[in-house]
């Protein structure tokens, strides 16, 4: 059974409850009997099903999904990949920026979610595996790096404690992300965080040509079609982004740098594509109507990275401020922007650091 190229399939209110795997393969038999000759349920086998959704071909709201038992919800978004999707990133993959007893700083590299979600949280061990987050991964991250770094001595801190989250960055947004690994030092950062007293810049690639400016929204949970927007009352959380063109691509593309006074979910993207500048690879925020803007780019992903991060530490008081250069897929957007030869394709990045 081949999988029809990006075929799109919205869960109906008659179709909530099904589990995917009964959901697909309804669906995948209509496509391949045609609509004039009706459904043929036996046309695709059960065993078919669970190849292509445990082989990686199967997303869920933008969310790569591999267990056929999962209970669809009304209005969700199940897409099937002509191709597989690249396997989750591993401990080896995030980088160890800085690390302390109280804090550890990693670069995240794309296509894992910081943190799990609240129904996610009684998962058994085995199916998180399946689809590891970014917190389950650092104390990995940690022991290789005390192994690199001091040898047979690193090998005590083997089992490394789970670290605690006091922000987060999408699945797609690469960059740099803080854990606290005390107690006290989540209060401390968290307050900080709340506060709007941290550091953060972030780089994006978007569409058309962007000016400099301030953007600043109400944003809600609901625009009116189930996602996150701002809006026209002064209902919701107040969001501020400051917006500086870096390099421009003739009117097509600009390359900006974002600075969050505040951060709120989504907020760089929703504020870039409700101004006509959607980020380049954005599959969830459109820009309005009245804007007439085409991503060319054909970008694998949302093209946004967490390239600096600042903070005072929660213990010795210290101001330190951490970057992270522009990882290769984004860099190898650039590189065909600018006329190079290369591609864009996704790749990693390497992390580097500053204190002042």
């Amino acid at each position: 059974m081949k999988p029809t190229a990006g075929a799109v399939h919205h869960v109906t209110a008659a179709e909530r409850g099904q589990t995917l795997a009964a959901f697909l393969r309804a669906k995948l038999a209509g496509e391949s009997s045609g609509e004039e000759a009706g459904p043929k349920p036996n046309a695709t086998s059960w065993s078919q099903i669970q190849k292509l959704v445990r082989s990686r071909h199967v997303m869920i709201h933008g969310n790569i999904c591999t267990d056929v038992a999962r209970r669809l919800k009304e209005g969700e978004v199940v897409k099937v990949l002509a191709a597989a999707a690249a396997a989750p990133p591993k401990a080896d993959d995030v980088r160890v920026v800085h690390l302390d007893d109280q804090v550890v700083v990693v670069d995240k590299p794309t296509g894992i979610t910081t943190t799990r979600h609240t129904e996610e949280l009684s998962w058994p061990t085995r199916r998180r595996q399946v689809q590891p987050t970014l917190d389950e991964l650092v104390p990995d991250a940690i022991a290789g790096y005390l192994l690199a770094r001091h040898g047979a001595r690193g090998k005590k801190h083997r089992h490394v404690p789970p670290v605690r989250a006091v922000h987060r960055i999408d699945r797609e947004t690469s960059g740099l992300v803080v854990f606290t690994r005390s107690v006290p030092a989540e209060r401390i950062l968290a307050e900080q965080f709340r506060a709007h007293t941290t550091h953060r810049r972030y780089l994006a690639i978007c569409v058309g040509r962007v000016g400099a400016g301030t953007i600043q929204t109400n944003l809600v949970r609901d625009r009116g079609d189930g996602r996150r927007g701002s809006s026209d009352t002064e209902e919701g959380k107040r969001a501020v982004t400051h917006v500086q063109p870096v390099e421009h691509f003739g009117d097509a593309f600009t390359l900006v740098e974002c600075r969050l006074e505040t951060g709120r979910t989504h907020q760089i993207r929703i504020h870039l594509a409700e101004i006509g500048h959607p980020v380049c690879g954005e599959r969830v925020y459109s820009a309005p109507r009245h804007f007439k803007v085409e991503d060319t780019s054909q970008a694998p992903r949302v093209m946004l990275h967490a390239a600096e991060l600042g903070f005072v530490h929660p213990e010795s008081g210290e101001d330190l401020r951490f970057s992270s250069p522009l990882p290769a897929d984004i860099t190898k957007l650039l590189n065909w922007l600018r006329g190079g030869r290369d591609a864009p394709r996704p790749g990693g990045s390497r992390s580097q650091t500053r204190r002042r």
